[in-house]
């Protein structure tokens, strides 16, 4: 573990620890803390705009541990990102920041500044691909001066898809070429539901949509190499035989995260790039019926003002019961659990990926609690305590990284896989 000193009074520091997902993320802090002594021992804070409401936030997480020894010397640090003196105090305490403040593209960007500026790392949850690759143009270069790391999406978006592939490619003997992923979310009785943060998320980067497609023109990119046969996307609906059920493309940021990433590891380690195509399963024809009649409704008031007030004003309503103000219940959270299998094929060792199609395949899975926040909460510890404890397997001095372009030589599924996530090959 990276040692404190008399500047740097903290390991790490919790950024919106009062909001719902800030909750989750504490909690697991104070559950990985609790587990460590002498010289390992991790001092963290919270950080938030109320100190009322992150009072109420670690006694919650004291209550629910039943250890209220847990957060006696946890300190609280009033922070807000419209006031830049009081993140610049707040960075200048801690050896990492975990950013747990959404919508990112709204909140996200002057904690980002915060940290490169005063020296701080910073680790993020966010599933925002417009958010994510503007701050990697934007402060790469800046991080890289001062050594520090900005890594984002280090949640279920992206940490499950990006080091699956990860760990798929260290499993293929060979030269993998492509992956196709299925996302599938298991649930209990009353269903699953995620929070309105998310919700509110999504809106306004679908309504954005066209900025994106700017922003990485501004990149100047060549288009990633193509080795062996190409692969191209499905349709927008179609029945999946590998998971016997409909499934469509997965419109959240795995796509732009593991490309990202890929072509990190094809410029700076020469690895050959996978394409890769990401899809979540939907069920049965009369959720697809449901899927398609709420997915017109969505595109349609996504493009309006208006019609983004009504959406983001009722998410239950126009979400067709996925997300609400109120978030999931404990029972919802504790009934779900994702899975997440990748069905690889490339070439064979010895085989020349230019002389006909792939000739061999692999099938690996990645398993976990519920996502959106109990997964979530897991994987950025972890990825949290990966970037304290083996700095110098990170890239270069620092820089804006994806989870695989950061951790792809650390034990961060080794650990993950300490902390409820399954990784394996499938056998045949």
């Amino acid at each position: 573990m990276e040692a404190v000193t008399s500047s740097r009074k903290y390991h790490v520091i919790i950024f919106g620890a009062s909001g719902f997902t800030g909750n989750f993320v504490a909690e697991e802090v104070a559950r990985y803390a609790a587990d460590m002594t002498g010289d390992e021992r991790l001092k963290w804070a919270v950080a938030g705009r109320s100190r009322a409401r992150l009072e109420v936030t670690l006694k919650h997480v004291a209550d629910k541990l039943a250890k209220p020894q847990l957060i006696t010397d946890v300190d609280i640090i009033t922070a807000d990102v419209s006031d830049k003196q009081s993140l610049a105090a707040m960075c200048g305490q801690g050896l990492l920041v975990v950013n747990c403040v959404g919508p990112y593209r709204f909140y996200g960007e002057p904690v980002v500044a915060a940290c490169v500026e005063n020296g701080a790392h910073y680790i993020d949850i966010c599933g925002e691909p417009q958010f994510l690759e503007r701050m990697q143009l934007l402060y790469h270069t800046k991080a890289l001066d001062r050594g520090v790391y900005v890594i984002g999406s280090c949640g279920f978006d992206s940490i499950p898809a990006d080091l699956g592939i990860i760990y798929t490619q260290k499993h293929f003997k060979g030269t993998l070429t492509a992956v196709e992923s299925f996302l599938t979310i298991s649930s209990g009785p009353q269903g699953t539901c995620g929070h309105d943060a998310t919700w509110r998320s999504a809106v306004h980067g679908f309504a954005d949509s066209g900025s994106l497609r700017q922003l990485r023109r501004s990149f100047g990119y060549k288009p990633l190499p193509v080795v062996g046969t190409k692969v191209f996307p499905r349709g927008c609906v179609f029945f999946s035989k590998e998971i016997m059920q409909y499934s469509i493309p997965f419109m959240g940021s795995d796509p732009s995260v593991v490309k990202r990433t890929q072509r990190f590891l094809f410029e700076e380690e020469h690895r050959s790039p996978i394409q890769y195509f990401a899809y979540v399963g939907v069920g049965g024809l009369l959720s697809v019926v449901k899927l398609v009649c709420g997915g017109l409704l969505f595109w349609i008031l996504v493009k309006f003002s208006l019609g983004r007030k009504l959406l983001t004003s009722f998410p239950r309503f126009f979400s067709l019961g996925l997300f609400s103000k109120a978030g999931p219940t404990m029972e919802q959270i504790e009934d779900t659990c994702f899975s997440i299998t990748f069905f690889a094929e490339g070439y064979s060792v010895g085989t020349n990926p230019s002389q006909g199609p792939p000739n061999a395949k692999i099938c690996t899975q990645v398993l976990g609690a519920e996502p959106g926040y109990v997964a979530t909460a897991i994987a950025v510890v972890q990825a949290a305590v990966t970037l304290l404890r083996e700095r110098h397997s990170l890239p270069r001095r620092g820089g804006v990284y994806t989870p695989g372009g950061a951790f792809y030589k650390t034990s961060l599924i080794r650990r993950l896989g300490d902390h409820g996530f399954k990784f394996s090959v499938a056998k045949d």
